[in-house]
C-alpha cells in the first residue's frame, strides 16, 4: 500500500499569521539611513508635518471657485402660469382628462401635468402639439385665445 497518513489533514488557502510589529519613526529612519550611518556620514532626520490635502495648500482652488460662482448659468425658464391655466381651461371645455390629452399628443401624462402646473421647461414641439389638440394659442402673445382654422389666401 502507500505511505499515506489517514489521520493528518491539509488545509488549503490557510496562511499562518505573522505577528504584527508597529514600527516607530526612529526605526524607520534607522532602516533608511543605516548605510549612510555606517559610512560615517552625519544624518539629519526631520519629522515631516503635512496637514490637510496638498491640493488645498494653494489658493488656486479659491479663485477657481469664485470664478465658478460668477459664471453660473441661470436655470432654464419654466412655462408661464398663464399657459398652464389656458391649457387647463381648454382641456376642461373639451371635457378631456390629462391622460386623454397626453395620449392624443403622444406624451406621458406626467409631462402634461408638469406643463399645467408650470414646472416644465417649454418645448416648442410639445407646445405646438398641445395648441393643435386643444385649439388654444399657448405661445407668444394672446395666450389662451382660440385658434382659428387654416389661413385662407
Amino acid at each position: 500500500m502507500s505511505n499515506t497518513e489517514w489521520d493528518s489533514k491539509t488545509v488549503i488557502g490557510f496562511k499562518a499569521k505573522a505577528p504584527k510589529v508597529t514600527r516607530t519613526t526612529s526605526d524607520l529612519n534607522g532602516a533608511y539611513n543605516a548605510p549612510a550611518r555606517r559610512a560615517g556620514a552625519v544624518v539629519a532626520t526631520e519629522k515631516k508635518v503635512v496637514v490637510g490635502n496638498k491640493a488645498h495648500q494653494s489658493t488656486d482652488h479659491q479663485r477657481i471657485a469664485k470664478l465658478d460662482r460668477e459664471n453660473e448659468v441661470a436655470p432654464p425658464s419654466k412655462v408661464a402660469p398663464s399657459v398652464g391655466r389656458a391649457m387647463q381651461t381648454a382641456r376642461m371645455d373639451l371635457k378631456l382628462s390629462q391622460k386623454d390629452v397626453a395620449q392624443k399628443i403622444n406624451e406621458k401624462p406626467s409631462v402634461l401635468q408638469d406643463y399645467e402646473s408650470g414646472k416644465a421647461i417649454p418645448n416648442p414641439q410639445i407646445l405646438s402639439k398641445l395648441e393643435r389638440t386643444l385649439g388654444v394659442k399657448l405661445r407668444g402673445t394672446e395666450i389662451g385665445k382660440k385658434l382659428e382654422g387654416p389661413k385662407k389666401s
